[in-house]
């Protein structure tokens, strides 16, 4: 188990890590730029996680960057368990604010109402879609790593 693919300090972790913040990135753009975001609170919490995970992402995609440049990856038990427990939170959360952005620009398509006009709702709907794939990419690198957490020794 010396070399698990996803696991933090290799290449696949700095991959994961950069899709991570690409598509948080992409899904602050389709939501924050030029419309109205903050009429709805799940689209401001949409928002706030995606600057988290954004955040969170290019910091390990760094040490990533780090550990695979001395090529020496970063294996304590302490720092593995808060890299696993902030992923799995992380993920959560995007994994929360996709989906209900996704189910108000969905009631908001079917409603027909005034707000949703032109391609505001597919904005919406593209900024939803980015933030599942950043959650699906953070849900992985949690699990590889807490695959990784049991065979450190403590």
């Amino acid at each position: 188990m010396d070399e698990l693919p996803g696991a933090l300090g290799s290449s696949g972790s700095l991959a994961l890590r950069l899709g991570q913040a690409i598509f948080s990135v992409a899904s602050l753009l389709f939501m924050c730029f030029d419309i109205p975001f903050y009429s709805y609170t799940a689209f401001c919490f949409l928002v706030t996680v995606m600057g988290l995970l954004m955040a969170w992402s290019l910091t390990l995609a760094m040490v990533d960057a780090f550990s695979v440049l001395i090529k020496l990856p970063t294996r304590l038990p302490g720092i593995m368990s808060l890299v696993v427990l902030g992923d799995w939170v992380l993920s959560f959360l995007a994994l929360a604010a996709s989906c209900s952005t996704a189910s108000v620009a969905d009631f908001l398509i079917h409603s027909r109402s005034s707000f949703c006009e032109g391609t505001l709702c597919t904005r919406y709907q593209l900024s939803a879609t980015m933030a599942f794939l950043a959650w699906f990419l953070t849900f992985s690198s949690s699990l590889f790593n807490l695959w990784l957490l049991p065979s450190l020794n403590v």
